[in-house]
């Protein structure tokens, strides 16, 4: 692409900025896009993220908005053992249709912190210690736990939880292998590679 695709975020909380982030950059950067990301909102919860989200569309089709119109839209809240598929559904259904084919919908199953566990062999790489993830648990705060003494068990101090390895994790993450253990992280990685490849094929049928 000639230049960078915008893509704004809206999510939950700073766990969820955290990862989304690196990770976005790096299947743009997979699928051979740049990348320019705003985070719109990440702070205040599912509610607030959602309800921010549906407020900037409306002031996008107003063209109340005087930055440039995003190409894509990641909206990141999590299961919450309610099922991806049911959350993404959700998001589905506060996007205006204008907007349709730019949001791309990131809903951690159960939790965000599973997707910094999914793949157990890059993070033994990056933090010195293998997570036994198990089964799926619909457990309050039980993979925030678990990320954090996985971090202690590495040696680490838990400043900030574990999300304070996110670049490394995502850098060294073996995104096959993460999507083969959470179908959740599967399902917003194959939808935003497959979003951002249309992006360059468009640009591409355009540019003659």
């Amino acid at each position: 692409m000639s230049s960078a695709a915008l893509i704004d975020l809206f999510v939950e909380d700073r766990a969820h900025e955290a990862l989304l982030d690196p990770l976005i950059r790096r299947i743009a950067g997979d699928a051979g896009v740049d990348v320019d990301l705003r985070v719109r909102s990440a702070r205040g919860g599912h509610a607030k993220a959602i309800s921010e989200f549906r407020t900037y569309q409306e002031l996008l089709e107003k063209g109340a908005v005087r930055d440039p119109a995003p190409d894509l839209i990641v909206v990141g809240i999590d299961g919450n053992c309610v099922t991806f598929a049911k959350k993404m559904q959700k998001i589905r259904q506060k996007t205006r249709p204008a907007f349709k084919n730019r949001v791309v919908a990131a809903c951690p199953d159960p939790h965000i912190e599973r997707w910094f566990l999914a793949d157990a062999d890059s993070f033994h790489e990056v933090v010195g210690h293998r997570p036994v993830v198990g089964r799926k648990k619909c457990v309050r705060d039980h993979y925030k736990q678990l990320l954090g003494r996985a971090i202690r068990d590495g040696g680490h101090p838990t400043t900030l939880g574990g999300i304070e390895f996110e670049r490394e994790l995502v850098a060294r993450m073996d995104l096959y292998r993460a999507g083969k253990a959470d179908a959740s992280l599967k399902a917003f990685a194959d939808d935003l590679r497959a979003k951002l490849r249309g992006m360059v094929h468009d640009e591409g049928g355009n540019a003659g």
